[in-house]
């Protein structure tokens, strides 16, 4: 197997992998490059906290404010929801007005008689699917 790496600052970072078939090898490369390490800076009181968006659960926006929820807490982030929209890989998905969500941290969706979908995400945190979003997700998540 061959490697070559090209440095060029002026083009958007990509990698293409040429291989036979898929195997473990590949299937770890795809993991690490869409696991994009970028970083945000949240807020607990006046102390601020670097966080990955591997790390983060979902964003939610209450009261005015925008927070990232993680296992071990809740940060406030100095973006609106829009604005973590337009830079988030797909790995995340708008579930509502309020609620960005990672799709790798959902632990499962329950769906009531009265027709609400609800998600409940691994840390046990949960929240609501719009109906407007519904067939969004299901189309994500290869339901449809």
């Amino acid at each position: 197997m061959k490697f070559r790496l090209i440095v060029d600052k002026t083009r958007e970072e990509e990698v293409i992998v040429y291989t036979h078939k898929e195997t473990k090898l590949t299937d770890e490369l795809k993991r690490i490059a869409e696991s994009d390490s970028k970083e945000l800076v949240g807020y607990v009181e006046r102390e601020a906290y670097k966080i990955m968006l591997t790390e983060v659960i979902c964003f939610v926006s209450e009261d005015n404010n925008v927070y990232a929820i993680t296992p071990e807490n809740r940060l406030r982030i100095k973006l609106r929801l829009y604005q973590l929209e337009e830079m988030l890989d797909l790995n995340f998905i708008k579930i509502n007005q309020s609620c960005i969500a990672n799709i790798n941290e959902i632990k499962k969706f329950d769906a009531s008689i009265s027709g609400t979908l609800r998600v409940v995400f691994k840390n046990g945190y949960t929240d609501y699917v719009s109906r407007r979003n519904i067939k969004t997700i299901k189309e994500r998540l290869g339901i449809i």
